[in-house]
């Protein structure tokens, strides 16, 4: 299902996948990113985790070219490398985007085409191929979510549960290499986040390579093979989960934690993330 399947959760992280060096992007006089260095393994799962505003969307959207910083560079794989303060960039831009799939806050389905046709639209259309396999593969998918019996049905016919399982089953089809989640539980009611998270966990546990911001610092702690903390366009803080949450090097670090963990102030300890 991906370029390279996946084959399980290595015991050991593979070669990198994904490097971002010097990323630089600005709106007008607000300096969102400021000289971000990423790296992601393959086979990794990296969360992605900060304040409102602290750059974490803008990264993400940045790695496949929905936004464009003004100074860095990313790399995908050894074969795609696209220089942002190039003047051209978009034959770059093009191939970064065939090698990643991003999952959406607010699903971005398409309302006035269903289910199937909403996870089909990207393979015969970007990838040109036939309708008959892209529906046989969506099929597979879609039973793999438990919505094969949705396949005929409209977005606004859906839970938002549902509604993003179908923007995961989109992603999937286009068998990426990496795949991104924009906070893909937080426009979800709280019943409803545990159908979304369980569906990443499972891609997870596969060995998909995932770039996941989010605000759900247990999924976080359970799931990823690392944290990054962001703050203010700048990684204050990775490392391992358990480290990043349990015993915190960075004083914003433990400033952020306390107010999420216990945002009445009742306990001064973050190891209970």
């Amino acid at each position: 299902m991906s370029h390279t399947e996946p084959t399980g959760r290595p015991g050991q992280l593979r070669q990198p996948l994904l490097r971002v060096t010097g990323l630089e992007k600005r709106f007008g006089e607000n300096r969102v990113l400021r000289g971000v260095d990423l790296d992601v393994a393959r086979g990794q799962v990296l969360a992605l985790i900060g304040p409102s505003g602290s750059g974490k969307t803008t990264l993400l959207r940045s790695l496949n070219g929905l936004e464009r910083p003004e100074a860095g560079v990313l790399e995908i794989g050894s074969d795609v490398r696209v220089d942002f303060a190039d003047r051209d960039i978009r034959q770059g831009v093009l191939a970064a985007r065939n090698r990643t799939s991003m999952v959406f806050q607010h699903y971005n389905l398409f309302p006035h085409r269903t289910v199937l046709e909403n996870v089909i639209e990207g393979p015969v259309q970007v990838q040109r191929m036939s309708k008959q396999q892209a529906t046989a593969e969506a099929l597979v998918l879609l039973e793999r979510v438990g919505l094969a019996d949705k396949r005929d049905s409209y977005p606004f016919e859906l839970s938002g549960g549902q509604q993003q399982r179908v923007g995961i089953v989109r992603a999937l089809a286009m068998k990426p290499d990496l795949l991104l989640f924009d906070e893909p539980t937080s426009a979800l009611d709280p019943e409803l986040v545990g159908e979304v998270l369980a569906v990443i966990a499972e891609l997870a546990a596969e060995g998909w390579t995932m770039v996941v911001v989010t605000h759900e610092l247990a999924f976080a702690r359970e799931v990823a093979d690392e944290v990054v903390f962001l703050d203010g366009g700048v990684i204050v803080e990775r490392g391992a989960p358990k480290q990043v949450f349990q015993s915190p090097r960075e004083e914003r670090t433990k400033q952020f934690l306390r107010r999420i963990l216990h945002p009445f102030g009742s306990d001064d300890t973050v190891a209970d993330a």
